[in-house]
């Protein structure tokens, strides 16, 4: 990095010349545009924490397919992500995770790490300090369950007729998250079932426990996050004893249901699309005696298998796959690189873009009614999945980043997609007029305290940087009729801004994400830049930003961390922040100019950046994500954002994004 006398020297030149910024942007734009396949879509590396790769190595003991040279190489990567704590973290530089840690030391004694060797030492050391494996969570105790390591009495009851429960019902399952639908509906038969691993090498973890399990008479204890959860505690005692006792045809019933709704849910992107799901229908298969050659089996394993990043001397699973969020995003910075005065190759881009959007266009949900439409049966399809391919759990971020792509690549050649879009955004408004990620109304905030979620991420509520997306692309459209919805919308936001004057970033690290998120979408719905609320938005960014002209942003501030700090700044932050300055009118400040000039100081020869630190969240405090693209596709985009605002005529941003 330039010392503080070069950091000023090149603010000045930005002052009056954009030539450095155009050579920076050249240089994204040519190494972003490298990494688009052949087809026209982008996809980078979407990577958890040892949760993942560690599961991956107990499915294979599970099912008795050991891998000795892929289990070596992920091996490499656990012990990696080892931290100085002893144990494993969440996230970069987090704090002591004991479920992450518990999962992390099984996998690698089960790979042939011997239990003496100093880090695992140093692990069980760290896992005993912190209550021992007893004290891990639910779906850890699963995990431990399924290798008879503690008694299914140690996972709190969830009795497969739970599936046969109406909307209604207060337990329904449509009342959960999609993403708890997916994991649960498999889950359950396992548990009806209470199988037991091959587990061909009889690796035991034992160890972990400061008490031993066949002692342990109080199992489901906590934590509670309100007087709901002892209540519910209560009543996981005493629904136990009963469930035996439930009619053999209802049970047998239930089953079938659920086979039922997970065999119209599989794809050649798996259950779900995301990893937990696709282990236990894998599970849950074995289970039931299906044979490893049945093409139901061979699909949801080959699913599984496509979450794998296989390089020379490491390997991990990855939680899902993220091409059409890649895309959408990696085609927006493109295309702001290529247009403007000084456009980086305008023609030769529109071509790759438009493969892009065609690409696009072909992964449009049209025919397939998912489990949104529980809540909104008329609705007619029309969003993008995450994944490549996850029909029944279309993602409306996704759907609103995708249509802004779309329209600005070409309106009148992807009309009919946009529109389909819009129809299916503003379907899925929620009654507070904010937007969930899945599913509408998905609020029944009291699921959250049952022991089965002690995690608290079973729902998918409305949030506030899934809902400025839907503005923005809703108010880049511009049609009149939508007014109303986009009305709505912006009044949720204002009710949700933070005291500091900044957003909560729900699905981005975090309130520089979020506070980004809803500067553009308030600049394209036409609220004033004088507004108290962005004036509030703008102070924070501003009181935020770092030494060294950047920002950052720690995932502990999920955790009641500070909001919007971090020891380092980071390109990815760096780039939200200053987009969300730009939207508002704020490109010619000094905040603004000095994140340029951080930008470019960051960037490679290769005209790239580097950061290690995770930059989104699946749940708080539960479970965190790295975009590796996000440090190539933001940065190029801020930069190209700012040299088109000081080079054009109007020196407004014209689009939601």
């Amino acid at each position: 990095m330039l010392e503080e006398s070069s950091v000023n020297e090149t603010l000045s030149r930005h002052k009056v010349d954009v030539t450095v910024v155009e050579q920076a942007v050249r240089a994204s734009h040519a190494a972003l545009g490298r990494r688009q396949k052949s087809d026209g879509h982008w996809v980078f590396e979407l990577e958890a924490d040892a949760t993942i790769p560690s599961e991956y190595v107990l499915l294979r003991h599970f099912l008795d397919c050991v891998d000795t040279e892929l289990e070596r190489k992920i091996a490499v990567y656990l012990r990696r992500t080892q931290a100085a704590h002893g144990g494993w973290a969440l996230y970069t530089d987090g704090r002591f995770d004991l479920s992450a840690s518990v999962k992390a030391y099984f996998a690698l004694k089960m790979i042939g790490d011997d239990p003496e060797a100093p880090h695992m030492r140093k692990a069980r050391a760290a896992i005993l300090q912190h209550g021992g494996a007893e004290k891990s969570n639910v779906f850890t105790r699963i995990q431990l369950a399924l290798f008879g390591e503690v008694p299914w009495e140690a996972v709190p009851v969830m009795p497969v007729e739970l599936m046969l429960l109406p909307r209604k019902a207060f337990f329904s399952v449509w009342n959960m998250s999609y993403w708890s639908r997916a994991v649960i509906a498999p889950l359950l038969i396992l548990a009806a079932h209470k199988p037991l691993a091959v587990n061909p090498r009889g690796v035991r973890v034992q160890e972990l426990f400061r008490t031993p399990p066949a002692r342990i008479r109080k199992w489901i204890c906590g934590p509670y996050r309100s007087v709901w959860g002892r209540v519910f505690t209560y009543l996981d005692r005493a629904i136990r004893p009963l469930v035996p006792h439930i009619p053999r045809s209802v049970h047998e019933r239930a089953i079938r249901v659920t086979i039922d709704f997970i065999e119209k849910r599989l794809s050649g992107g798996g259950l779900g699309a995301i990893y937990p799901s696709m282990a236990n229908v894998i599970m849950m298969y074995r289970v039931l005696g299906v044979p490893d050659d049945d093409p139901r089996v061979v699909q949801a394993w080959e699913a599984v298998q496509g979450l794998l990043v296989i390089k020379d001397d490491e390997a991990y699973c990855q939680p899902c796959v993220s091409p059409v969020w890649d895309t959408g995003l990696s085609g927006l910075a493109m295309l702001e690189a290529s247009t403007g005065a000084r456009g980086v190759m305008p023609t030769e881009t529109m071509t790759a873009l438009k493969k892009a959007a065609s690409w696009l266009r072909g992964r449009q949900i049209l025919d397939v009614k998912g489990d949104w439409a529980i809540n909104t049966p008329d609705l007619r399809p029309g969003g993008w999945a995450f994944q490549y391919e996850n029909d029944y759990y279309p993602d409306v971020d996704d759907t609103a980043v995708v249509g802004m792509l779309l329209h600005r690549i070409d309106p009148e050649e992807n009309h009919t997609a946009i529109e389909r879009a819009r129809e299916w955004i503003i379907g899925m408004q929620s009654s507070n007029g904010g937007w969930g990620a899945f599913d509408i109304d998905n609020n029944l905030e009291v699921l959250n305290h049952i022991p089965f979620s002690d995690h608290g991420a079973l729902l998918d509520p409305p949030t506030v940087d899934v809902s400025a997306r839907c503005i923005s692309f809703l108010s880049q459209l511009g049609h009149p009729e939508d007014r109303e919805v986009i009305r709505r919308g912006l009044d949720y936001i204002r009710a949700e801004q933070e005291p500091s004057g900044s957003w909560f970033g729900r699905w981005g690290t975090n309130y520089i994400y979020g506070t980004w998120s809803v500067l553009c979408a308030l600049n394209i719905a036409g609220v004033s830049h004088d507004d108290p609320m962005v004036k509030r938005a703008v102070a924070w960014l501003e009181s935020v930003q770092n030494d060294d002209g950047g920002w950052g942003e720690d995932c502990a501030s999920y955790e009641g961390a500070p909001q919007g700090v971090y020891k380092t700044s980071l390109p990815t932050q760096t780039a939200w922040a200053t987009l969300g300055l730009m939207a508002v009118g704020r490109q010619d400040s000094e905040a603004v100019r000095r994140g340029m000039a951080y930008l470019m100081q960051e960037q490679d020869e290769h005209g790239e950046w580097h950061e290690a630190p995770y930059n989104a969240v699946g749940f708080p405090k539960v479970f965190y994500l790295r975009y590796h693209g996000y440090k190539q596709f933001f940065p190029l985009m801020a930069l190209s954002r700012y040299r088109n605002l000081v080079t054009g005529n109007s020196g407004q941003v014209e689009f939601g994004f």
